[in-house]
């Protein structure tokens, strides 16, 4: 497989479908790729399931697809904040469905995804709402929840630098959901920094290799 090199942001989410499940990196704003979400936005896929750390912040990126009703669920840990009205108000007003995940459960269960598990037992959550319906085990004195892959059709990430078979590099923070992300998708769609040279990234400093990713687009401004 070759990774896609994207003339712009339009052409990289070509042909996401209705009805998709969308893994989007980023913890707040960093690492969110923006510029691939209001490309999704232009494109026009609807019914989507949205998997994320939290649900939108003010009125841009994953915000601005909530706003556009474009969004049928979403799988998050974190849907409520001072910035996130646009959530808050579809979901007071039942126009959105939500899943509640635990931040570390959410990382394993795309994780678990990408390395072929078929599920797995974890204690996060036990004897709480979020337990309600699940099965539970007792392992070696202590009660478990088992808890099941997370999937995604596409995922959406921002990394730092790429070489042009799609090596990628992240920078501190902003690296967080991408790298589980990048293998628990089918199509993985990356919105990078910068673009070098194949062999220009040193191979230690690599996070996602090649393998994983089906295109990638530079930022604005710096194609």
């Amino acid at each position: 497989m070759t990774t896609q090199l994207c003339a712009d942001p339009d052409e990289a989410v070509a042909g996401i479908e209705d009805g998709s499940t969308v893994l989007v990196g980023g913890f707040g704003m960093a690492g969110m790729p923006v510029e691939l979400i209001d490309a999704l936005i232009r494109q026009g896929a609807a019914d989507l399931t949205v998997v994320s750390n939290n649900a939108g912040n003010g009125d841009t990126g994953l915000a601005a697809l909530l706003a556009k009703r474009r969004v049928r669920k979403v799988i998050c840990s974190f849907p409520r904040q001072a910035d996130s009205w646009v959530f808050d108000d579809l979901y007071r007003t039942g126009r959105i469905e939500l899943e509640v995940v635990p931040q570390g459960n959410l990382a394993e269960r795309m994780r678990a995804a990408g390395a072929g598990i078929g599920a797995f037992f974890c204690p996060t959550g036990v004897g709480t709402l979020l337990a309600e319906g699940k099965e539970t085990r007792e392992i070696d004195g202590r009660t478990y929840v088992l808890e099941y892959p997370i999937k995604g059709d596409v995922a959406l990430i921002g990394a730092h630098r790429a070489d042009r078979m799609g090596n990628l590099v992240y920078r501190k923070t902003a690296r967080n959901f991408g790298p589980v992300m990048a293998t628990a998708a089918t199509t993985v769609i990356a919105q990078v920094g910068e673009v070098v040279e194949t062999g220009a990234l040193d191979p230690e400093t690599v996070v996602t290799p090649s393998i994983y990713v089906d295109r990638i687009v530079q930022e604005a401004g710096r194609r």
